[in-house]
């Protein structure tokens, strides 16, 4: 009855460690959930009142499939802006969350056979989207040592005359690495000599960078725009996760194939979504920045933490709201009860049943090494969950 296309498809794994723990908390158990990339804070009051206003003016219809061309032109505005990149909006197709514009990129580049390079450690999404549209995903595995950043010389390894796209996030989810200005530089003259390659950059979390300003693609290789396709989206840093608000900004054929395709499949956001998102990127920045600025601090908290941790290891990420530290030291081992610890996945079941704190396994991200642990939560949960994380690990024989 089910198709081959549903049954080849994994769920998402951060739902369900996050489901699960909700499981656990309306059962009255104590479970601090690290597991979800949702920030904490409440949506900006002036985005809000804008939405409000929306509903009260009777703003309810159905908007331009792509969007309403007020939001389309902040969007450009917005891009120019922050980013020196130029589009015009009819580049811009506005999606239900950024994870439907990866989605319907994947549905309008990859046909059967296709290959995407993505690296690992990724989005659980990537490598399901890639699948769901009928091509074959290619996970690089990168290294802890370089803070998990794709290098020009594996990139070029992975390429084969079946090569299609390359799938990359930075900030990353779910390692918080940055790339740097160089970094794209290398992979970009990888990529002028496989002129074949679109690019889909993932920049949903620009807006929660610490060290260093963003620097996409596009910015730093230019020549590159007319198979690039620009991701984003308002979820992360306005936290308006539950807004259902992402767009991209592609070449028009690749914008006008995915705005036909959502069309079909969904048809344009919420009309009230739209005009909050108008007003996140009409208004000033400084509640932005000061969400920033709280991540920067928990951050720098929990990385000195688990490195004060026998056994494990943990680099400074430079944005989103993610650490994803080495936790090998602490896989092949047993429970007091003597169950098998042998993955990630294993560990974190035993931390989330025995010691109520929720993290995501780094099995699910394709580097089963590790773990990732969302600082998306307040210090004091922050803390108690260290604590309780500490407590479960010393446990281990």
């Amino acid at each position: 009855m089910i198709s081959k296309r549903a049954s080849q498809i994994a769920p998402s794994e951060t739902l369900k460690i996050t489901g699960r723990a909700k499981e656990l908390q309306r059962a009255g158990k104590p479970v601090i959930s690290l597991s979800a990339g949702e920030p904490d804070f409440l949506t900006p009051r002036y985005i809000c009142d804008a939405a409000i206003e929306a509903i009260d003016a009777g703003f309810h219809g159905y908007t331009a499939n792509p969007g309403t061309p007020e939001l389309r032109q902040a969007i450009v505005d917005k891009l120019k802006r922050d980013n020196g990149l130029d589009y015009k909006p009819s580049q811009i197709v506005v999606s239900n969350g950024a994870k439907q514009s990866v989605g319907f990129s994947c549905l309008a580049l990859i046909d059967e056979g296709d290959e995407v390079v993505i690296p690992a450690p990724y989005c659980v999404s990537y490598p399901e989207m890639v699948k769901l549209a009928g091509g074959t995903p290619v996970p690089v595995s990168t290294k802890f040592e370089n803070n998990y950043r794709l290098t020009a010389d594996q990139l070029e390894q992975a390429i084969t005359d079946k090569t299609k796209a390359l799938i990359l996030c930075s900030p990353s989810n779910p390692t918080g690495s940055c790339y740097s200005a160089d970094e794209l530089s290398a992979l970009a003259d990888v990529l002028r000599k496989h002129p074949k390659i679109v690019v889909i950059s993932d920049e949903i979390y620009e807006y929660i960078v610490f060290d260093q300003k963003h620097v996409g693609i596009g910015q730093v290789a230019p020549d590159l725009k007319d198979r690039l396709v620009v991701v984003n989206g308002f979820s992360k840093g306005f936290a308006m996760t539950g807004w259902r608000l992402g767009y991209l900004a592609a070449p028009e054929a690749i914008a006008s194939a995915v705005a036909k395709i959502q069309s079909q499949e969904t048809s344009a956001p919420s009309s009230i979504s739209q005009k909050a998102g108008e007003a996140a990127y009409k208004h000033p920045l400084d509640e932005v920045h000061a969400m920033r600025d709280a991540f920067k601090k928990r951050r720098d908290f929990i990385v000195d933490y688990l490195n004060n941790l026998e056994g494990v290891s943990c680099f400074k990420p430079g944005g989103a709201f993610y650490v994803f530290p080495d936790i090998s030291a602490y896989l092949n081992k047993k429970t007091a009860d003597g169950k098998d610890i042998k993955t990630s996945t294993d560990l974190c079941l035993y931390l989330l049943e025995e010691h109520n704190i929720a993290l995501v396994p780094g099995d699910a991200f394709g580097e089963p090494n590790g773990v990732r642990i969302s600082y998306a939560a307040s210090m004091d949960n922050i803390k108690e969950a260290l604590e309780r994380l500490k407590k479960g690990l010393n446990s281990l024989q």
